[in-house]
């Protein structure tokens, strides 16, 4: 059940998997991601020709589910379900067109983690991740 070398006593270092933190990073983009568009509707509200109640709580109710999201990256369907948000954002361009262009934007950082992540993948089963080195005294 532990790490222990056998006949050392001491336990060996954990391997650090960087897929595993990069939760932690997708976590904080839909925070900032959530905020921006909550922010966005009093903006709309002002500068806009208005919202009505139902689009404010459809935008709102969307930046509640991003948030909802943070919990549930480690499932394998969560970035289904996450693109599909994103869907819901972008399908408001029609409706709310500065609310859809945010969600083009944050689609467009979405694609990016996830080429980032396909690249950190492909280089961590190389084995040339820098955590994956060995170092030599």
């Amino acid at each position: 059940m532990s790490n222990d070398k056998p006949g050392t006593g001491t336990s060996a270092p954990r391997r650090k998997d960087p897929l595993t933190s990069f939760r932690g990073v997708q976590a904080g983009t839909l925070v900032i991601e959530a905020i921006v568009v909550a922010l966005a509707l009093p903006v709309v509200a002002q500068l806009g020709d208005g919202i009505t109640s139902l689009q404010g709580w459809l935008v709102m109710g969307i930046a509640v589910a991003l948030v909802g999201c943070c919990g549930l990256l480690r499932r394998p369907w969560a970035m289904g379900v996450v693109y599909a948000l994103h869907a819901a954002l972008i399908a408001f361009l029609f409706w709310l067109p500065s609310v859809g262009v945010v969600g083009l934007l944050f689609l467009a950082v979405w694609l990016w983690l996830m080429w980032l992540r396909r690249k950190v993948a492909i280089r961590m089963a190389e084995g040339t991740l820098p955590g994956q080195q060995e170092h030599t005294p």
